[in-house]
This record gives structure tokens, C-alpha cells and sequence, in this order.
């Protein structure tokens, strides 16, 4: 059974997101939990509530146990980028681009759910 959540439109650079993110792939929920509470970025933060909500998904809709979790699946894809501008030097505008990240987290049991 796998359940997955996505947080769609993070403010967030994906470069900065990936980082945090690869330290959890393919780990038990309880123990990735734990390596985002003692990492001190806001990527950590942000894939913590994407995390806790695919957990929620899978142990409220198909009746799973956090115990026996593990994370499946997981990336961040970049989403739409806002432009921005700020006065530079000798009357010139800089552009400043603003990145936004797609969050997708999955969590599976290992078991396969039938479908009829």
C-alpha cells in the first residue's frame, strides 16, 4: 500500500531543497523524522509537513501502522518562478528570480494493495 502528498508551489529553491531531501530517501518514517527534527534548514521544515501529511493519508484512509512505514519515493521538481526586480548600480534594474519547488513524498509499507 502507498499513499503519497504533495506540497505544490514551496518557497523554496529546489537546489537548496535537495540536500535535506537526500538524506531521507528510502529510510524508515520514525527515523527520517528524526534526522529533519535535528536538521536546521527550512527545506527540512518544509518536507517534515509533507512527510507527516502522506503518514496521516496512509494510516487514516487505509488503516496502515507508523512502525512500518518507509519512505518509497520521493523528489522535488521546480515549480513556477517569480520575477522579481531591484535598482542596481548606475540607474540599471536587476532581475532577481524567485524559485518554487514541487514537494512529493510517498510512503508504502511494502505490501500491494489489490485492485478489482
Amino acid at each position: 500500500m502507498e499513499t503519497y502528498a504533495i506540497h505544490k508551489g514551496a518557497m523554496i529553491a529546489p537546489r537548496k531543497a535537495r540536500m535535506t531531501l537526500d538524506l531521507i530517501r528510502g529510510k524508515k518514517v520514525n527515523e527520517a523524522e528524526k534526522i529533519l527534527l535535528t536538521t536546521n534548514t527550512k527545506g527540512s521544515r518544509l518536507i517534515k509537513k509533507v512527510l507527516d501529511s502522506a503518514v496521516s493519508n496512509a494510516v487514516n484512509n487505509f488503516g496502515a501502522t507508523k512502525d512500518s512505514l518507509f519512505i518509497k519515493e520521493t523528489y522535488i521538481n521546480e515549480g513556477a518562478t517569480l520575477k522579481r526586480s531591484k535598482i542596481a548600480s548606475r540607474g540599471q534594474i536587476d532581475r532577481r528570480d524567485k524559485r518554487t519547488s514541487h514537494i512529493y513524498v510517498c510512503v508504502s509499507d511494502g505490501n500491494a494493495v489489490k485492485e478489482d
